[in-house]
């Protein structure tokens, strides 16, 4: 979504909300509400956030880099990079995946992600992303309520819950299975903190039987935020990998 802006008659700033493709329609808001006020209305004319978009978009920009390359993704990114490395196995020489939430057996929101959906579209964001970290990530509750005590944490949380659910939903929007992805020889990392929710290193490991190629690495003391925790540690691996692949 883009701001659009314009000056009045009066010299007065207008700005409207640029979203979705195709021919246009212009929304005007009521009184007292914003531009943001219709969002439940036009989330269903516009084309729904879609992880083959993004896998689109990582071909396109690995189609400007010299290869090799060696594409690195990370939790919802590391869907989307999976999906490219399919679209287009020959863009890639290697893949770096850190706790992909792939559907393997089970959808990753489901009913807890209408429930998320739910309360973000009746105007309560907080709630609706304490509903992703509680049911969706499966963090324990106890958790997740110190977490949400913060203000800033809920400031922070509340910012990017509509690209959060927005993830939820073209994930699950995948469907369950992973079956697609046998064919798929590329030389893959797979990597898990051990202190991860558990569905996550279930689903990895569910990655690597899918796999033909793929090896699982584990990192001791960590959990899905090892980039911002233990930065050196990751570093490291995708060194390994580099190495492997570029023969360094």
């Amino acid at each position: 979504m883009t701001e659009l802006h314009v000056s009045a008659d009066d010299g007065r700033s207008i700005a409207a909300l640029d979203d979705g493709s195709g021919p246009n329609l212009l929304v005007v808001h009521p009184g007292g509400g914003d531009a943001t006020s219709w969002d439940g209305v036009t989330r269903h004319l516009i084309d729904p956030h879609s992880v083959i978009t993004e896998a689109s978009d990582i071909v396109a920009v690995a189609g400007l880099l010299k290869p090799p390359v060696l594409l690195v993704g990370h939790s919802s990114g590391a869907v989307a990079a999976l999906e490219a490395a399919l679209l287009d196995p020959s863009a890639f020489a290697g893949l770096f995946l850190y706790e992909p939430p792939m559907p393997t057996k089970e959808l990753i929101a489901g009913t807890a992600g209408a429930r998320a959906r739910a309360a973000f579209d009746g105007g309560d964001p907080v709630e609706a992303m304490r509903i992703h970290m509680r049911d969706i990530v499966r963090m324990p509750a106890k958790v997740v309520d110190a977490r949400f005590a913060d203000q800033h944490v809920r400031a922070a949380f509340s910012a990017y819950a509509a690209a959060q659910i927005a993830d939820n939903e073209a994930i699950d929007a995948l469907g369950t299975g992973v079956d697609r992805f046998a064919t798929l020889d590329i030389p893959t990392t797979l990597v898990e903190g051990d202190l991860s929710p558990a569905h996550l290193r279930e689903r990895l490991t569910d990655m690597a039987a899918a796999l033909p190629n793929a090896r699982i690495v584990t990192l001791p003391g960590q959990g899905h935020t090892a980039h911002l925790n233990a930065p050196d540690t990751l570093a490291d691996a995708i060194r390994d990998l580099a190495g492997q692949i570029f023969h360094l």
